[in-house]
């Protein structure tokens, strides 16, 4: 069993098809509980998660409030979970058809945090390259939008995400593994949108990874990386929480 925890802000228009999407992509998703947890919203995403709960009455459903940000709405929709094993996946992100059996069969074969390879909604061939990247082991192939399971038991044990930085949380959470040598991942293709890349113009954007990839190698805090992506004009916050490690 197993609690899957989608942090958002104002998903009005993609909350329900990407829960329709979970359920039909799992191969037991009556064994799942599915956390959406609101940042404060000021659009209809709340109302858009009770249509999908009534819909599907069976399903165990929950609509959890937080304070805004990734890294604090990730660890208390951690906190809200009734599962021993979390996935916790990006509003963006579509994880592939049986998503559930192969996290099970990853934790089953001694592997308790990982990820999917991932490939983008996007035919641009710079995309195409990242994506195909994705597949290797390597610490700076990882980002957030690829999603992340976890044990229970791990997830306490390396302290989980750090609710007081305001980017950077996936991360930090994901050094904290490659630090132990326990990290996995799976095989299969997830999907994730582009449509950061398309707001701020790819090269640009990936312009932008790269600059602080290696402020943070030379020893960079997370405060003035932050305080560079304040003066990075057109950069959402969301596009610095994606930062490729």
């Amino acid at each position: 069993m197993m609690s899957i925890i989608i942090p958002v802000l104002n998903e009005q228009h993609g909350i329900f098809n990407l829960l329709e999407l979970l359920n039909d992509r799992a191969n037991d998703p009556n064994a799942l509980e599915f956390i959406v947890v609101d940042g404060g919203s000021i659009d209809n995403t709340i109302k858009e998660v009770n249509r999908f709960s009534k819909k599907f009455p069976e399903l165990d459903v929950k609509a959890v409030e937080s304070e805004k940000g990734r890294g604090v709405q990730l660890h208390n929709g951690a906190l809200a979970a009734s599962h021993d094993l979390f996935y916790f996946l990006h509003a963006d992100s579509h994880p592939p058809k049986g998503f559930d059996s192969h996290i099970y069969k990853a934790v089953a074969s001694g592997e308790p945090a990982g990820c999917f390879r991932m490939r983008f909604r996007s035919w641009h061939w710079w995309l195409i390259i990242i994506g195909w990247f994705s597949r290797f082991s390597w610490k700076a192939s990882r980002g957030g939008d690829q999603s992340q399971y976890i044990t229970r038991e791990l997830y306490h044990l390396i302290g989980g995400y750090d609710t007081t930085v305001p980017i950077y949380e996936d991360y930090l959470l994901i050094n904290k593994l490659y630090e132990i040598d326990t990290y996995h991942v799976i095989q299969k293709w997830l999907t994730t949108s582009a449509r950061r890349y398309e707001e701020v113009g790819v090269y640009k954007l990936q312009w932008f990874y790269i600059t602080i990839y290696w402020k943070k190698r030379h020893g960079a805090s997370i405060d003035e990386i932050y305080e560079y992506y304040l003066k990075w004009c057109g950069v959402p916050q969301e596009s610095v929480e994606r930062v490729t490690k």
